[in-house]
């Protein structure tokens, strides 16, 4: 049987980037945010979420009123272990303590 050729997606229609979509995003809102939370917000994939925060924190001390990207560290839901030191924005696959894959997710926030 042969199939129909598919169309391609039209992408959804923007007044402003993603980046100050994002921005706005944490004026808008007053607690820290997940990448899932922004992606479902902004209806992209959570791996561009992760790009585009990687982004936003490089950018966000030059000239934007001096605020900072803070990110809370994400914790093992089975051991409690804290990734402080990481320095990547994604969530971490396994605990280096008692290697569980059960881990929350680092929260985002604007400060």
């Amino acid at each position: 049987m042969k199939q129909k050729p598919r169309k391609p997606p039209v992408p959804a229609e923007r007044y402003e980037t993603i980046r100050q979509g994002i921005v706005s995003l944490f004026e808008e809102r007053t607690g820290p945010l997940t990448a899932r939370d922004i992606s479902v917000t902004i209806r992209i994939s959570e791996k561009d979420v992760y790009f585009h925060l990687a982004h936003i924190r490089r950018s966000m001390g030059k000239g934007n009123k001096g605020r900072v990207l803070s990110v809370t560290p994400a914790t093992c839901k089975k051991c409690g272990f804290e990734f402080k030191k990481r320095e990547r924005l994604t969530k971490p696959g396994k605990c280096p303590v008692c290697n569980g894959e059960s881990i929350e997710q680092p929260l985002f926030s604007l400060v």
